[in-house]
């Protein structure tokens, strides 16, 4: 039997989040999730896809051109067929980037590929599905990811980034929930702070509207 994985889209567009956001990416969005937050804004991958063979998926994204590639859900990890289609499109020569929400364990993950590591907060109401553990597991490159819709959240993320438990070097991208909370405010917080962290906005969202699918 071939390899597959059910996919709810893949698309080319420009990267809205981390560090390399505005670049051109390929994005392979994978069907289900095993969280349900609060502040989701992709909860059409929770049961939209078809199953496809992988040779074919590595085949649509290699005819699209764009070397940088992000798989994305729903959780990319809840499917097995994740690690093969990973190392399949490493091989293949692709620049590989996982986003993850942190509730699933991510130690199998090839280690050329580049993780955005999920920290839920307590926002999300799905904090205590988050899997401490992985931060341990966070490589150089690898981005931790912290989602938050109001000051307790932000003051949560600070306790983590003072903590010491995200490994030295590493970049902490914080994102305000749209619609939520306002970026200025989160701003602001980060300087009165000195926080060491980079205040990440979904300009994907700014560019195409907060609606919008396949972009």
């Amino acid at each position: 039997m071939k390899a597959s994985v059910t996919v709810n889209e893949i698309f080319t567009s420009i990267q809205g989040e981390s560090t390399r956001a505005g670049e051109p990416c390929t994005f392979v969005r994978l069907t289900g999730c095993n969280l349900r937050c609060t502040y989701c804004d992709t909860a059409y991958a929770f049961h939209e896809g078809d199953e496809k063979p992988i040779e074919e998926v590595v085949a649509d994204v290699a005819r699209r051109g764009v070397r940088f590639v992000t798989i994305t859900g729903g959780e990319p990890l809840a499917q097995e067929g994740m690690h093969d289609l990973t190392r399949r499109l490493l091989d293949s020569g692709h620049d590989v980037q996982i986003e993850t929400g942190g509730s699933l364990a991510t130690d199998g993950i090839d280690p050329r590929a580049r993780v955005i590591l999920d920290i839920k907060t307590p926002g999300s109401r799905m904090e205590n599905a988050m899997q401490w553990e992985n931060l341990a597991r966070v490589r150089r490159g690898d981005e931790v990811k912290l989602v938050l819709v109001d000051r307790a959240d932000y003051e949560f993320a600070r306790d983590v980034i003072r903590s010491g438990r995200v490994p030295a070097g590493t970049v902490v991208l914080l994102s305000p929930a749209h619609g939520s909370l306002d970026p200025k405010d989160l701003a602001r917080w980060i300087l009165e702070d000195r926080l060491s962290a980079r205040l990440q906005l979904q300009i994907h969202k700014y560019v195409w509207g907060s609606d919008a699918r396949g972009v």
